[in-house]
């Protein structure tokens, strides 16, 4: 049976994740405040590393409109631990092993690596918002400039709410 991926509009699949800091988040922990999830193939690669580093550099003006962060891929804790302290990185980082969530969210699947179909992560963004229903999804992520765009769309979305609070 195949799982649609989620879009704009939906509520966020049901999941639990744990962080490198020992915390469990699940789809109603998060309800409350608006996130960015992302999902990520590996820690530690040139362009994890980048989209990890890039998000922690703009981790503060995300917080400014009440934004949390977290980044998802498959590695264990304590490798996000290592990865996160490695790298000086300011953002959260959590771990689905079996890759139920990735499925959930539709962030799994077969993509074309250097002429050769595979299946795989399929690097994607979400923001959400503080009600639980997804405000904007990027699928195939290109690295550079990404973490800037998805900022730019958070203040579009969200900073007249806060400009309001």
């Amino acid at each position: 049976m195949s799982e649609r991926a989620v879009e704009a509009g939906d509520p966020v699949p049901p999941f639990a994740v744990t962080c490198d800091d020992g915390e469990t988040l699940t789809h109603e922990t998060i309800r409350g405040r608006p996130w960015v999830i992302w999902f990520y193939p590996k820690d530690d690669t040139p362009g994890c590393t980048r989209e990890a580093r890039d998000f922690s550099g703009l981790a503060e003006a995300f917080r400014r409109l009440g934004v949390d962060l977290l980044g998802i891929s498959m590695d264990p804790p304590e490798r996000h631990r290592r990865f996160r302290e490695k790298h000086g990185l300011a953002v959260r980082l959590a771990t689905d092993a079996d890759g139920r969530v990735h499925r959930a969210f539709g962030a799994w699947g077969s993509k074309n690596r250097y002429g050769r179909v595979v299946e795989g992560v399929i690097r994607s963004t979400f923001l959400i918002g503080a009600d639980g229903r997804i405000l904007r999804v990027w699928r195939n992520v290109r690295v550079p400039g990404h973490a800037e765009r998805v900022l730019a769309e958070a203040e579009r979305r969200l900073g007249r709410q806060e400009a309001a609070s």
